[in-house]
């Protein structure tokens, strides 16, 4: 079960958005070579990737922006930008390009912050553009908590499209976080739980300002949640695809 689409249009082209999205994309394709090699590989982490044990010797500050260009595999890299997509340019609407900019980058230091201080003896590296989304989700969160989130759910062979508003679905991803960090073990590698838990508190505390000025419970109260502009409409159709009787 996975979000697709939210049915908030923007009103303004997301120009940061769609320009952090191609930014992680070529640091992809530029790492793609060394997925194949290990020494390649190790060499890229250690330059560019978070770790803490490095970070508390005194080295690798500049691996807190680094880290969240990186992915660990494709699957990593199209999470994240599905997300980035879905709630990027609703954030960056609101905000401003610039404003925005800073929002997501703060984000994501502070998502790797928290990591670190988890732990700071780990040396398991740490990348992906995970926190800093996660900041854009908390965001989203208090401007829209019941935006419709179109979830496409996935049972075997059974496909569902369905909406949900934006608190149920991003409540659900916390509550997942949350247990995934107090069950995870420090330095066995894997989600980096406190990294997204770290940026989506980081994000809804950079908005409450925001948040306030445009009324606070007051705009909740005009808007019923949901965005202050008309929601995207999309229709199902049936597939043209044609179907085979079974024989009796």
């Amino acid at each position: 079960m996975f979000p697709i689409r939210d049915h908030n249009p923007s009103r303004h082209p997301a120009y940061v958005t769609y320009g952090i999205m191609a930014l992680n994309i070529a640091v992809f394709l530029a790492m793609l070579p060394a997925y194949g090699n290990d020494a390649a590989l190790y060499d890229i982490y250690a330059n560019w990737a978070l770790v803490p044990a490095r970070v508390s010797a005194g080295d690798g500050a500049h691996t807190f922006f680094s880290s969240m260009f990186m992915h660990a595999g494709f699957m990593h890299l199209a999470g994240n930008m599905l997300f980035l997509w879905i709630f990027g340019d609703n954030l960056e609407d609101e905000m401003g390009h610039w404003k925005y900019l800073g929002f997501y980058l703060f984000c994501g230091v502070i998502a790797g912050l928290a990591q670190f201080l988890a732990g700071p003896t780990v040396r398991v590296p740490m990348v992906g553009a995970s926190g800093a989304i996660a900041g854009v989700m908390g965001a989203y969160l208090l401007l829209y908590p019941k935006a419709k989130i179109d979830i496409l759910l996935i049972l075997i062979v059974f496909f569902k499209i369905f909406p949900v508003p934006a608190w149920v679905m991003l409540g659900l991803w916390t509550v997942m976080q949350i247990w995934g960090g107090v069950s995870a073990t420090s330095g066995s590698g894997g989600v980096a739980y406190l990294a997204h838990l770290g940026g989506f508190v980081a994000g809804i505390v950079v908005i409450y300002p925001k948040w306030l000025a445009l009324g606070g419970r007051q705009y909740w109260d005009r808007t019923f949640g949901h965005p202050a502009h008309p929601e995207a409409q999309y229709q199902f159709v049936k597939s043209s695809v044609p179907v085979v009787k079974r024989r009796k």
